[in-house]
């Protein structure tokens, strides 16, 4: 099959990746393979292949963990899936199921886990193995473009929209449009919330009406954000822009008592204990949560803002990431 392989981290503008023959994987007992539709671009992905998170245990690597495919064979001792059926697959290859986080309803959160593109190889290719137990059938009114993206940005921004407590009582902060953002805009609206959207970019502020926010402003705006705070209506943030200053920001314009949700790594200082703001912290979800959000976009309630790459451009959207060029999600189709 072919491939966008990884040998030794690199800088995206180095072109990292290379588009070459790899060994079309076979499926081992509880396994299937799939013939690859389409994969999401994900910025996670930038940072395995950058090193940000150091060197993956899997070397060469096929990065990718947002995937859509059908399955081509079933390995033994797999009973809920057969050859044809259209399935996706999340980030977590698999969870141990006897740890304390799984068997607490975490499993999201399992350390025995395998993950796609990092220590399995992911989707960037023809071909790709899955774990039965961890992939979903995709609903047919949802198109392949549009259902990659659900399997990491969607269910994260859904687990982080659940996490916020959004309703109808209060208006709910959402930093960084783009792949998760353009997501948590529509399931805080879903949840009756009013929402706000935060984006230094004019064209990741527009995308933030589009997909249904109330007001979209510029986190350097300082008049824009004084009036936000006065009106204390702010219950609770979600950050998704990788900064610090977005962060310190949140907590800034979230009211006393509310609670704010970090989808991303980075610092937190100024905390002030005496406005009684709770912090958590969200990272993908549980196989619950992916059947959900297939059934809310499967009804057309939300909606993935995408366009597609060949595969072997996968260097080029890694690069339009970095810069913050993508607008929603730039999914590689084989």
């Amino acid at each position: 099959m072919k491939a966008m392989v990884l040998h030794r981290n690199a800088l995206a503008e180095s072109g990292p990746l290379t588009y070459e023959d790899a060994e079309k994987p076979s499926p081992g007992y509880g396994e299937v393979v799939m013939s690859v539709l389409s994969c999401g671009v994900c910025r996670s992905n930038l940072q395995v292949i950058e090193g940000e998170r150091g060197k993956p245990p899997k070397l060469p690597l096929i990065p990718g963990h947002e995937v859509v495919g059908i399955v081509e064979s079933v390995g033994p001792g797999v009973s809920s899936l057969m050859v044809g059926d259209r399935v996706g697959a999340q980030p977590q290859y698999d969870s141990c199921g006897s740890c304390r986080l799984c068997i607490s309803g975490m499993e999201n959160l399992c350390q025995r886990s395998g993950r796609l593109g990092w220590s399995v190889d992911g989707g960037y290719a023809q071909y790709m193995k899955g774990k039965a137990s961890h992939l979903h059938k995709v609903p047919d009114s949802i198109g392949d473009l549009e259902a990659a993206p659900l399997f990491c940005p969607g269910v994260t921004a859904y687990r982080a929209v659940i996490a916020s407590g959004a309703s109808p009582a209060s208006a709910v902060a959402v930093f960084g449009i783009g792949g998760v953002g353009h997501f948590a805009i529509q399931f805080a609206r879903l949840f009756g919330a009013r929402v706000i959207g935060v984006s230094r970019g004019a064209q990741h502020r527009k995308l933030a009406l589009e997909m249904g926010a109330d007001e979209a402003i510029d986190p350097s705006d300082s008049e824009a954000l004084l009036e936000l705070s006065r009106r204390e209506e702010i219950g609770s943030s979600i950050v998704f822009a990788p900064s610090d200053d977005s962060i310190e920001k949140a907590m800034a314009l979230t009211r006393r008592g509310g609670t704010i949700v970090l989808g991303v790594d980075g610092n937190i200082s100024n905390y002030r204990f005496m406005k009684g703001q709770t912090l958590k912290a969200t990272l993908v979800g549980t196989r619950k949560e992916i059947e959900e959000v297939l059934e809310i976009a499967g009804k057309g309630l939300v909606k993935t803002r995408a366009r597609a790459m060949k595969l072997e451009d996968a260097n080029e959207a890694l690069c339009s990431l970095k810069e913050n060029k993508v607008e929603g999600r730039i999914v590689l189709e084989p």
